[in-house]
């Protein structure tokens, strides 16, 4: 085992995290896939308002590859198909029969992964619908099917404080952990897994190939990647999370689309902050119910972590990434004389308020406390950045449409970790500048046709 010390990152004393406890939700009456939150893709859509589909049906394909398609997570009817602006396709619905039937796939013993052929092995995953799982960086798109990569990273958890930690996800599932492991194998040379110190024991010994020492996000696997990696080549690497790993070795070994997940529910707002078990696409009301404080507030949603997460309706659904719902004040209120107050329970980076001295958690709301700004050369971006690029640099090039520049600065090397615009004392939303940044060279650039 190899040990990396990330000396950059933010530590991140922030109040609600889940609690290790564990909760089994009953099944929802709908769930949904939301293609519009899939990076890159252009769905075709494969099915209709009152079609019946089965657990395992196709709902949509990529148009860049098509061999590419989107399962159903539910048996029962299409109930509807909401668009967006330009007919993007937000929210497949589906009502779910009381009795799921499933699609059939083929099954795989442990012997037959040791013997099967690389190129059966991918079309198994494509006809399951879950190589959307397996992506590749830089710009974290769904992988190229026809393609070898040097490496694959395997992280069990990017220390973000409202994730599922892998000795949850993983208890009891460590044999169809292996048997996802072995099935990467089959697709790279070089399969790599990181965990933190804290994470490490959760596997038996000489599986987890580094161990990670460092803040949030150190043992992302795009930090993983960046200091590890020997090779210019190895920046075509592929990824995939712990927890995608045993829904890819459930398809292959039993034969069927995997349809749970374990999630987390947290936040300042949320009366119960824990793991939560539950269903793919399930309505996010299904999963609040009861478990939000009447504190005269209203919350916000936000799926998928309070750093790259996005914000969510009530009457939404989980998204087919993500993996928490975290609940937050969702207060924009201007607080009177905030610049003199001693801000003792305000979370911040800067040295400037009392808080640093505060040893409790702090709570984390939508309010920014303040306006955006030119952008003060202080720095605390570079501070932070786990993969040493310099963001302020990097933003002030894409917004002059310098993007060579910004290629110099390091933009394909960001992990979009959020930080830079955490940090940034003129609320300058650097890392959605750069996030979009990427996506557009990408697209322009390198981006697969269909």
């Amino acid at each position: 085992m190899i040990s990396i010390k990330i000396k950059k990152g933010c530590f991140l004393n922030i109040g609600g995290k889940p609690s290790p406890d564990s909760e089994e939700l009953g099944k929802p009456l709908r769930v949904a896939m939301l293609p519009e939150k899939i990076p890159f893709i252009k769905p075709r859509l494969l099915v209709k308002p009152d079609y019946t589909v089965k657990i395992g049906s196709p709902l949509f394909e990529d148009k860049r590859q098509p061999v590419i398609r989107f399962l159903s997570p539910g048996a029962g009817k299409v109930k509807e198909i909401n668009f967006g602006p330009r007919r993007i396709v937000r929210e497949i619905v589906i009502e779910l029969d009381d009795k799921e039937d499933f699609v059939g796939f083929e099954a795989f013993s442990e012997n037959d992964i040791q013997r099967i052929d690389r190129e059966k092995l991918v079309n198994a995953i494509l006809n399951g619908g879950l190589w959307h799982l397996i992506r590749e960086f830089p710009f974290r798109d769904i992988a190229r099917y026809k393609s070898v990569p040097p490496a694959i990273f395997v992280s069990l958890g990017a220390m973000e404080p409202f994730h599922p930690q892998p000795e949850i996800y993983l208890k009891d599932k460590q044999d169809l952990f292996l048997y996802g492991i072995s099935v990467l194998k089959k697709l790279a040379p070089q399969v790599f897994i990181a965990a933190s110190q804290d994470s490490a024991s959760v596997l038996k010994d000489g599986i987890i190939t580094h161990l990670i020492d460092g803040h949030y996000p150190a043992d992302d696997p795009g930090v993983f990647l960046y200091h590890t990696k020997t090779s210019a080549a190895e920046n075509r690497s592929w990824y995939i999370s712990g927890q995608d790993i045993l829904l890819l070795a459930q398809l292959l070994k039993t034969g069927r689309y995997p349809i749970e997940r374990t999630i987390t529910l947290g936040g300042s707002m949320a009366a119960e902050k824990k793991h939560l078990k539950t269903r793919i696409g399930a309505p996010l009301s299904h999963i609040v119910r009861e478990r939000i404080l009447h504190n005269g507030k209203s919350p916000r949603y936000v799926v998928g972590g309070i750093f790259r997460g996005y914000t969510a309706s009530p009457e939404s659904y989980m998204s087919l990434y993500e993996t928490s719902l975290t609940l937050i004040p969702d207060s924009d209120e201007r607080e009177f004389l905030s610049f003199i107050r001693p801000g003792y329970d305000k979370p911040s980076f800067s040295k400037t308020f009392l808080s640093v001295f505060n040893k409790a958690p702090s709570d984390m709301s939508a309010n920014l406390r303040g306006e955006e700004r030119g952008c003060v050369g202080c720095n605390s971006c570079v501070k932070v950045c786990p993969v040493d690029i310099m963001p302020n640099f990097a933003f002030k090039s894409v917004l002059a449409d310098e993007i060579e520049e910004a290629l110099a600065h390091g933009l394909l090397d960001c992990v979009e970790c959020g930080l830079c615009s955490y940090v940034c004392t003129s609320k300058i939303e650097i890392c959605d500048i750069l996030k979009k940044s990427k996506a557009k060279y990408y697209n322009e650039q390198a981006a697969p046709t269909g």
